[in-house]
């Protein structure tokens, strides 16, 4: 099933790239030079939809790395959380140790249930 969706997702998406890559493959250049702008240096010359997509990549990746950033703070408190939960269970298990090596003898449960009735 997941298979399948996924190919419902990636099969269409994957045709609307090509499409999209076909319509778009004129050339354009892209400079980062104000004053000149036929500055070969300060510029590139690729097909749009290479531009495009590379712009739509690094907006992605952007938008992860601000997300995890923001983040930080429930990361920090889920790693407090795990070692106050490990610490716990250390001290359980040190307490269960304890509790089976008394050497009080046990009451039989008849007894406990004659006691409390």
């Amino acid at each position: 099933m997941r298979k399948f969706l996924t190919g419902l997702i990636l099969i269409p998406l994957g045709v609307l790239f090509i499409v999209f890559a076909f319509a778009n493959r004129h050339l354009v250049t892209v400079t980062f030079d104000p004053f000149d702008a036929s500055d070969s240096l300060a510029g590139v010359t690729l097909p749009l939809f290479i531009l495009i997509i590379a712009v739509a990549i690094v907006g992605v990746v952007a938008g992860s790395v601000a997300t995890w950033f923001r983040q930080r703070r429930w990361r920090q408190v889920a790693h407090q959380y795990e070692a106050d939960a490990r610490e716990a269970r250390v001290e359980l298990a040190d307490l269960r140790a304890r509790w089976e090596s008394r050497d009080t003898p046990r009451l039989p449960l008849s007894d406990l249930t004659r006691r409390a009735g």
